[in-house]
């Protein structure tokens, strides 16, 4: 059984609790070697964070905002406008982008692991860049957030929460490196790297580690169940649980990282 999977996401809580992303994506825009001319492709642009370093790097250059998320797309427009017509903003799954080599780099952080179909997406970017344009790109990948999403399988299975939980389906794709590897070389990309990285990711307090498990990481599970008060224990359970690990309130995170580029 398949559970739809949300396009919709809370911009604003994402934009406030969003560190660790924010934290990725800078790192790896940090390792981009620009002219500053350039026009990058921002695949996921969220709230808009990212987007605004990469318009920092390319002064002369321009930056496409695409998202699925009208909301995401909202919040990143409220905050960034057009800066003197060097943002373009797109809503659009990036799996079925309609654009044409229109892009020197595609960059995209913590975003593929929810699209399912990752040939569709590999094929949709690679079209998207012109010849030579560059992929830079991570997301989570296989082992990603194994601990909280293995016991939100189990509590999903017992009451009170069973009747609503009952065949829910992962909604994220946590790839591996070699599979990822072979899906970019079927979509036509060349220069193929990928890997993975460990990267736990400890909370200081229980009501942070709660907020975001339930504004991030578990947003389509606690999206079936009918209210506050069932939400409100489901996240509750898991907070427990992740406050008696060692180290505790640490979400096991893994980095997928892929490079490549347009022939």
């Amino acid at each position: 059984m398949t559970t739809p999977r949300s396009t919709e996401w809370d911009a604003r809580a994402y934009t406030r609790l969003g560190e660790p992303q924010f934290r990725w994506a800078s790192a790896l825009i940090e390792e981009l070697e620009l002219r500053g001319d350039e026009t990058i492709l921002d695949a996921g642009c969220g709230s808009g964070r990212v987007t605004a370093v990469l318009l920092e790097r390319v002064p002369r250059g321009r930056v496409i905002a695409c998202d699925v998320s009208m909301a995401m797309l909202e919040q990143a427009r409220a905050t960034l406008g057009d800066a003197d017509g060097r943002i373009a903003y797109v809503h659009a799954d990036l799996a079925r982008l309609a654009l044409d080599r229109v892009a020197d780099v595609v960059f995209s952080a913590a975003v593929f692991h929810w699209i399912p179909d990752h040939p569709g997406l590999f094929r949709s970017l690679c079209a998207a860049l012109v010849p030579g344009g560059r992929l830079y790109a991570q997301c989570g990948g296989t082992g990603n957030l194994a601990r909280i999403l293995d016991r939100a399988d189990e509590l999903a299975a017992v009451d009170p929460f069973a009747p609503y939980l009952a065949g829910f389906a992962r909604t994220t794709t946590f790839a591996g490196a070699k599979e990822s590897e072979l899906r970019l070389a079927d979509a036509g990309f060349a220069q193929v790297r990928a890997w993975t990285t460990p990267a736990p990711t400890p909370f200081a307090v229980p009501s942070v580690y709660a907020e975001f498990v339930e504004k991030v990481v578990l947003r389509d599970h606690l999206a079936r169940l009918p209210d506050a008060s069932l939400r409100r224990a489901y996240v509750e359970a898991l907070t427990d649980l992740a406050a008696r690990d060692v180290p505790p309130l640490c979400l096991d995170y893994v980095r997928l990282d892929l490079r490549a580029a347009r022939p």
